[in-house]
């Protein structure tokens, strides 16, 4: 593991994805807070590009968990049946679905406490909610950040919980908003796992890398 990168190079490698993208969107497709917890759940061990050509239907007639309990778990999974672990994320969907209803009035919850407590929603899945719908700076570490914070140094750890904090405490606040998704496009588009495109990539001066490419 590379060691943590300075705080100086790490605020110039933030201010340059900032200069680039002032305002990174994340490529899941939702129309409100609930679809937006359902696809995330439906996003793990899947592509988001999956995710979103099995949502497209989907949450034009199940856009709240009163429609999707309406659907029905059978129903559900016809329009998510193309997804890897199907059959147990629609059990979820549902499970969540009808917590939502009985003990939070419809309503998608803003503690992460709270949507962690929904079958299928993780610690990543409820950091995405806050940080998109809720606008809170939460740190949502997939695969992508992993590999990018370790590689890079700019948020070295030995699991993602290790580098969800270093995340928080080594990025100047003022990158906290929108930190995890620079960081997962830079990683899911240029800092590649197997092959990284460092001839196009915008920090590869500031990057200490073994697996750099130039």
């Amino acid at each position: 593991m590379i060691a943590q990168l300075d705080y100086m190079t790490i605020k110039e490698i933030f201010r340059r994805f900032q200069a680039s993208e002032p305002e990174p969107k994340g490529e899941l497709e939702h129309v409100n807070a609930y679809t937006l917890v359902v696809a995330v759940a439906l996003s793990a061990q899947a592509t988001d590009v999956g995710v979103n050509k099995a949502t497209k239907d989907l949450f034009k007639i199940a856009d709240t968990p009163e429609k999707m309990l309406a659907l029905g778990e059978e129903g559900l999974i016809e329009h998510i049946k193309t997804i890897g672990l199907f059959r147990n994320k629609a059990k979820n969907v549902i499970k969540l679905s009808r917590i939502l209803v009985d003990e939070y009035n419809s309503e998608v919850p803003s503690s992460r406490a709270a949507l962690v407590s929904l079958p299928g929603v993780g610690r990543k899945t409820a950091n995405v909610v806050l940080n998109m719908w809720f606008h809170y700076p939460a740190q949502a570490v997939d695969t992508h950040i992993f590999r990018f914070g370790n590689r890079t140094g700019v948020a070295a750890g030995k699991d993602v919980l290790a580098v969800e904090r270093a995340i928080e405490d080594n990025v100047p606040v003022e990158f906290q908003q929108h930190a995890h998704h620079w960081m997962i496009l830079h990683g899911r588009y240029i800092c590649k796992a197997r092959k990284p495109v460092c001839a196009n990539c915008i920090i590869a001066d500031l990057c200490h890398s073994e697996d750099k490419t130039i």
